[in-house]
């Protein structure tokens, strides 16, 4: 009996160990799959980032393109004219109210808006912007340059002459408030600094503001200029960090985004340490237990699953097993955390009844692939339904495991990306909208106006204010910014539910009216602009009068949408150059006038 027992107890401890050894080799499987879904996550989501910055920095060339659009400049040096041309545009930029300036092709100075307070021409910060046109590029821009303990960067068009350019305009922004910091700052998060950082490794913005105009760790330096997305691990003192370096912006620059490496590695690295601190504890307390208990198989077995229902009870991810029909056979008691179902009440329901209807077609083809290829594995990305009946977006990942005996089935890993998707989301729709009125801007409406015009006739009204820039200079930018609030708040009223209304300028409106083949429609529509906005507007305790010159371009279908923006642009100038919308009241009231008499 003893030898049976000491036969049993060794078998016991041998079969025990085998299984911690497994449950390791599996918890260090989990992990490595986990960081490698973790650095993919961070990776898309570095792209997305970058990508939209790089979006946000060429949309600041086109106010400089849309300066040359409206101004046939003398490029003569030192011309008053274009002087006059360069001071204005600056002062009614977003971008660069710090300055403009003309420059030959040599980069001599032709003219510029400010006398003093412009990098020279020898300043290291240009070399980008130089090497970027002989290249061929129609944008330059510069590295961040420091004239008078201000950090400033240059973004530059060229001016093209009879087909061949012929000078360059530049445009100066003051790094520490463009658009592109004040984005960047929305990122601010305790766990991770990020840097949009020129060539050279200074930081261009950053969601750190102190971090505006300085450098970037140097052991990320090395990376900077080059293409692709890369991650760099470094020291900075005696903390371990870990950075994402995304660069291939149109621009030069690169985004970064850093953090501790134990920020980064998080919650899953210490459960998985934990997890085997606990898996040999379990292992020698077997041991013991065993050799002087003489506990049998049927203990061993209850612990092991005690301790596999703990790594999963605590896993951050949803693990499932579902059959070729799509019928859950396994669900991970993380699902009542993530999602809020009890455990086990998903076992014996199809997969399908929990994935949001516009997504079920997609991933039922995708798992009929997948059922098809015995190794192969799937990444999709849908909605599910949790127990409040709210959908939440998931990141999928299937292997195929049916021939696979201990499952004979496909194994499902869903993590939760919701705040990921509305991130990237929030993000799209800034690109696309004027921060301060949420109107789409210029690039929005003209995706419209492209797509409206491709079946239907488009009735394009271009608005500007009369008398909006004497509001600023009087009652401050800040009252400005409040009336063009107002202003676009009543111009929604006044337009009909299927007509787009974007701000594409200063105090530049244009409201596209698809379908519109009435003339009467169209005049009836001007003149409700024109008269909410002649109403006396209540700014800081005042009242405020201004008017709007509407320019009307009927566009038929197939029309260019940018020559239908012009036209419609060109008779709004045509109304203001004959004073404006008063002047137009005073027109229309001296045909009355003369009607009557005849």
């Amino acid at each position: 009996m003893r030898v049976r027992n000491w036969i049993a107890v060794v078998v016991s401890v041998l079969l025990l160990a085998a299984a911690g050894g497994i449950a390791i080799a599996v918890n260090r499987r989990a992990l490595s799959a986990a960081d490698a879904v973790h650095r993919a996550d961070t990776t898309e989501l570095g792209t997305n980032n970058a990508t939209l910055t790089g979006q946000l920095q060429l949309l600041s060339a086109q106010e400089l393109a849309q300066v040359l659009a409206e101004h046939a400049l003398s490029l003569v040096k030192g011309d008053a004219t274009d002087h006059a041309v360069l001071v204005n545009a600056a002062a009614k930029s977003s971008t660069f109210q710090y300055g403009m300036m003309l420059t030959a092709l040599d980069g001599s100075v032709l003219n510029a808006s400010r006398s003093a307070g412009l990098p020279a021409a020898g300043d290291a910060g240009w070399a980008p912007m130089r090497k970027q046109f002989a290249g061929g590029a129609h944008v330059g821009f510069s590295s961040v340059m420091t004239v008078e303990h201000i950090p400033i960067a240059a973004v530059a068009v060229p001016i093209v002459v009879h087909g061949s350019p012929a000078a360059f305009l530049i445009g100066f922004n003051q790094v520490a408030i463009t658009s592109l910091q004040k984005y960047t700052q929305q990122l601010q998060s305790d766990n991770h600094r990020t840097d949009v950082v020129d060539s050279s490794g200074t930081v261009a913005a950053s969601s750190t503001p102190d971090m505006v105009g300085g450098r970037i760790d140097a052991a990320i330096i090395g990376r900077l200029g080059r293409t692709g997305t890369s991650f760099v691990e470094y020291r900075s003192g005696s903390t371990d960090m870990i950075a994402i370096v995304v660069g291939g912006l149109p621009s030069g620059y690169t985004y970064v985004r850093s953090q501790t490496k134990s920020d980064f590695d998080g919650a899953v690295h210490r459960r998985s340490q934990t997890v085997n601190i606990t898996l040999v504890a379990m292992l020698l307390i077997g041991v013991v237990g065993i050799s002087v208990l003489g506990y049998r198989t049927q203990i061993q077995r209850r612990r092991a699953d005690e301790r596999f229902q703990a790594l999963f009870q605590h896993a951050p991810d949803i693990v499932t097993v579902i059959d070729r029909e799509g019928t859950m056979i396994f669900t991970s008691p993380s699902s009542a955390a993530i999602l809020g179902f009890e455990h086990g009440l998903l076992t014996g329901q199809s997969v399908f009844a929990l994935v949001h209807p516009d997504d079920q077609p997609a991933m039922r083809e995708r798992l009929e692939v997948l059922l098809g290829d015995p190794a192969g594995v799937l990444r999709l990305q849908c909605r599910v339904r949790a127990s409040s009946g709210h959908y939440r977006w998931f990141d999928f990942t299937a292997s195929n495991q049916m021939a696979n005996p201990a499952l004979t089935g496909v194994v499902i890993n869903a993590r939760d990306i919701s705040e990921n998707r509305a991130f990237q989301e929030r993000l799209a729709h800034e690109a696309q909208h004027d921060p301060l009125t949420g109107l789409p801007n210029r690039r929005r409406m003209q995706d419209a106006l492209s797509s409206s015009l491709r079946r239907d006739p488009v009735a394009v009204l271009f608005v500007d204010l009369d008398g909006f820039k004497p509001v600023n200079d009087v009652h401050g930018h800040e009252a400005g910014d409040e009336l063009l609030r107002q202003v676009a708040e009543r111009l929604s009223g006044c337009i009909r539910a299927g007509d787009v209304l974007a701000r594409v300028g200063g105090d530049e409106f244009v409201v596209l009216m698809p379908g519109v083949l009435s003339q009467d429609d169209v005049a009836a529509t001007a003149n409700r602009v024109r008269t909410v906005v002649e109403m006396p507007f209540r700014i800081a305790g005042q009242q405020i009068g201004i008017g709007a010159s509407v320019g009307v371009h009927m566009a038929g279908p197939a029309e260019d949408p940018d020559s239908a923006l012009r036209a419609a642009d060109h008779a709004m100038y045509q109304i203001k150059r004959s004073g404006g919308s008063r002047g137009l009241r005073t027109v229309l009231e001296s045909i009355g006038r003369h009607r009557a008499a005849d």
